[in-house]
């Protein structure tokens, strides 16, 4: 069974920044070929794209909002998908989710139902 955990969530102040891990575990192949992603989710919305690195190549795709101010990594050694996020605003306040899939497509890497593994999700809150 495919197991994803996150962490590095916590509290900040505007302008801080955060880094976010999610180890990956039970995998049915290497973790080279999972798609990676991070999604987000503030009280009353609905999950949003945040950050997905490709499987394989590893090409990275970032939502409008986060782009140049988010990364997104993995290490494959350590089945660990990464992402440092700088120069934060009160809007990046929302539960973080890492998900993870091995058949996705590129045109589905920002949907959220083309994956098949989640974790539990890590709180992020950026306040003064």
């Amino acid at each position: 069974q495919v197991q994803l955990v996150e962490s590095g969530g916590g509290g900040v102040q505007p302008g801080g920044s955060l880094r976010l891990s999610c180890v990956a575990s039970g995998l049915t192949a290497s973790f080279s070929r999972y798609s990676m992603s991070w999604f987000r989710q503030a009280p009353g919305k609905d999950r949003e794209f945040v950050s997905a690195i490709f499987r394989s190549g590893g090409s990275t795709h970032y939502a409008e909002s986060v782009k140049g101010r988010f990364t997104i990594s993995r290490d494959s050694v350590k089945n660990t998908v990464y992402l440092q996020m700088n120069s934060l605003k009160p809007e990046d306040t929302a539960i973080y989710y890492c998900a993870a899939s091995q058949s996705i497509i590129l045109s589905s890497v920002r949907t959220a139902n083309a994956y098949a593994y989640w974790g539990q999700g890590t709180q992020v809150t950026v306040s003064s």
